[in-house]
């Protein structure tokens, strides 16, 4: 599977925590792993544990956010693009094998797949300011 394909997992992933307490995660993430056919070990162990990374920092990414947007808190933004963002921030700040190009690419990218027309515009103007 490749990192564009593992990231959109992961997307859903995170997307699919929103609507599941703390307690069911572990669950919910073996579900959604249980699902996919073909899927590696080795890809499925990354899956869940970059998704639990993300859930682990969403407090801390979600101020990020909040510092970096007028008008928008995370308590107001659609769940895709908050999912889409929370994953973007992660790598970014967190995880050195994703270049910060890399990341907001592939969130612009998953914004125009599942968000609506204004999510890729808006997830890139959140993404950039926190890059610079």
């Amino acid at each position: 599977m490749g990192r564009s394909e593992l990231r959109e997992h992961i997307f859903k992933m995170i997307f699919g925590l929103e609507f599941s307490s703390e307690e069911q995660m572990d669950e919910q993430l073996e579900l959604y792993v249980d699902q996919l056919v073909d899927v590696s070990e080795k890809d499925a162990t990354y899956m869940i544990e970059k998704a639990k990374k993300v859930a682990a920092k969403a407090d801390e990414i979600d101020a990020m956010i909040n510092e970096n947007t007028t008008g928008w808190k995370t308590s107001r933004m659609n769940k895709v693009d908050l999912s889409i963002l929370r994953l973007a921030v992660y790598e970014m700040k967190w995880d050195d094998d994703v270049p910060v190009k890399v990341a907001i690419n592939e969130a612009v990218e998953l914004g125009k797949r599942f968000s609506s027309d204004e999510g890729p515009a808006f997830i890139n103007g959140v993404l950039g300011k926190l890059a610079q």
